[in-house]
């Protein structure tokens, strides 16, 4: 008969004893993020669309700078430093000693891959639409240096390359990929309908992070989001409506930089009529609409927060005038203009807190002015292919709801995508205000800040391309476990690296 030695069994005895403590040590280093939609792919190219940003970016890929947000100057990442060579041109120097999470070199042949996969044009890249149609050429000095040249100036490409995503050179080139590999502090580990898995990577080169494993969950409900959090079942929520951000100890409110509006597709009668695209505008209870998003929101009256260059603070906001909307429209109908064309309201679920509300309200108050307006709810998949260009080629009058984000510090990272012909997500065609922005795009210091003051007048008072809402205030719900606040990022991104377990 087998014997068990008495030295043997007091160490079993021991490790099973201590086997329960060790679990509880590595689960205390995970952590569980839900937010309020399924990211519709992982592609590093889409890392400006919320729920793919707050995944990936600074987590599994990372850019070559960063944005301070207390400046909005440009930081070093994956590149070290830079230097303007001539108008036209900028040089890199690289970090040496970082590898990708499938072990490939970081190296100057590796971002020009990245940068030319981002702008060949094989791949919808939202990232793109930052550098409007400028035309980027990557050269490799050497191992770690790059040049970036540009077929136009481009006196603020170090803060433009934020939103160069740097992937792996065995990424696929010609199509979007749901298995980024980046030089982040965490590697994909899984992607299903269900969730997503990111697992630390122990090659990092940088500051190793406290969290070993996130995953990340999705409910469209700010309630249930919340009451997750409330019970341990996650730990960390980044959206949640205000009347669900109800204790102060867990709840922080913070100035983040999303501006919420409406496109209004330029190109489709009855759209297409100057009348009728102030008339949307007059045509909302601006003050009522407000109460959907808390007592600290912003009236916006242009697509950038009070802060980024070009922002104008004297440029005055739509005011609520119903019976000015109505005369406008009945202008139009005399004219000829088929006013009443349905127009198709497109929102997005889970966009942000109360979005469906705000939708159903500005339906009800378009109707009662005379216009024909029926609200379509998408989730994120199909609202894209509305957002971006090539337009559906059935899309007909329609509306748009977005949020955009803009924490550069520049308009430029919203002129060119919102108001340009080539602009990804631009309904417009006109060469003149074309000129304007590429004028503007090419100046520094004072004299860009008041080009693009007038081209956000210009948007406001004469073009009527959007429907500006509001500066929005988010609430998040932060578990105790953990030592994290949110700040004007968080909307882009959520750096895992940043988020300490408390003791």
């Amino acid at each position: 008969m087998h014997r068990t030695s008495n030295h043997a069994l007091a160490s079993a005895m021991l490790m099973a004893a201590l086997a329960p403590s060790a679990m509880a040590q590595g689960a205390a280093q995970e952590i569980r993020i839900v937010l309020p939609e399924q990211p519709a792919n992982l592609e590093p190219c889409g890392t400006i669309i919320t729920n793919v940003g707050q995944i990936l970016s600074q987590n599994v890929v990372e850019p070559l700078t960063v944005i301070d947000p207390e400046t909005g100057q440009p930081q070093s990442k994956l590149a070290t430093e830079w230097t303007q060579v001539d108008p036209t041109t900028w040089r890199l120097k690289l970090r040496d000693g970082v590898k990708f999470q499938d072990g490939a070199d970081f190296n100057a042949a590796a971002v020009v891959f990245s940068v030319n996969r981002m702008v060949g044009g094989k791949i919808t890249c939202s990232n793109i639409a930052k550098f409007g149609d400028a035309k980027l050429t990557v050269t490799a000095v050497d191992d770690l240096t790059v040049e970036i040249k540009s077929d136009k100036p481009q006196p603020i490409l170090p803060t433009l390359l934020s939103v160069v995503m740097i992937v792996s050179p065995k990424t696929a080139a010609n199509q979007a990929v749901n298995d980024p590999v980046g030089t982040g502090p965490f590697k994909l580990s899984t992607f299903s309908p269900q969730t997503v898995v990111l697992d630390a990577f122990d090659g990092y080169w940088g500051k190793k992070p406290e969290i070993t494993k996130a995953t990340y969950v999705w409910r469209p409900e700010s309630s249930i989001r919340a009451a997750m959090v409330e019970t341990g079942e996650a730990d960390l929520t980044p959206s949640i409506a205000i009347q669900d951000a109800s204790n102060p100890e867990t709840d922080f409110a913070y100035l983040n930089s999303e501006t919420t509006a409406i496109r209004i597709d330029t190109a489709q009668p009855p759209l297409n009529d100057l009348r009728v695209r102030k008339a949307l505008n007059l045509a909302i209870d601006w003050e009522g609409l407000a109460q959907l998003f808390g007592d600290d929101i912003k009236r916006a009256s242009q697509m950038v927060v009070p802060g980024i260059n070009g922002h104008d603070d004297a440029l005055e906001a739509w005011s609520y005038d119903p019976e000015e909307a109505k005369k406008l429209i009945e202008e139009a109908a005399a004219d000829g203009v088929p006013v009443d064309t349905e127009i198709k309201l497109i929102g997005r679920n889970g966009i942000y807190p109360n979005g469906a509300e705000a939708m159903e309200a500005m339906m009800t108050m378009w109707q009662a002015v005379g216009l024909n307006v029926k609200l379509t709810m998408l989730d994120v998949a199909d609202w894209l292919r509305y957002l971006q260009k090539p337009f559906p080629a059935e899309r007909g009058a329609n509306l748009l709801q977005m949020m955009h984000d803009n924490n550069k510090g520049d308009a430029a990272f919203t002129i060119p995508i919102f108001y340009r012909t080539s602009g990804n997500y631009s309904t417009l065609a006109d060469p003149a205000f074309d000129k304007e922005i590429d004028a503007a795009l090419a100046t520094t210091g004072e004299a860009r800040t008041t080009a693009f003051k007038t081209i956000f007048a210009k948007a406001r008072k004469e073009v009527v391309a959007d429907i500006p809402m509001f500066h929005m205030i988010g609430y998040t719900r932060v578990g105790p476990r953990l030592d994290w606040k949110p700040d004007i990022t968080t909307n882009s991104e959520i750096p895992l690296a940043n988020i300490a377990i408390n003791d």
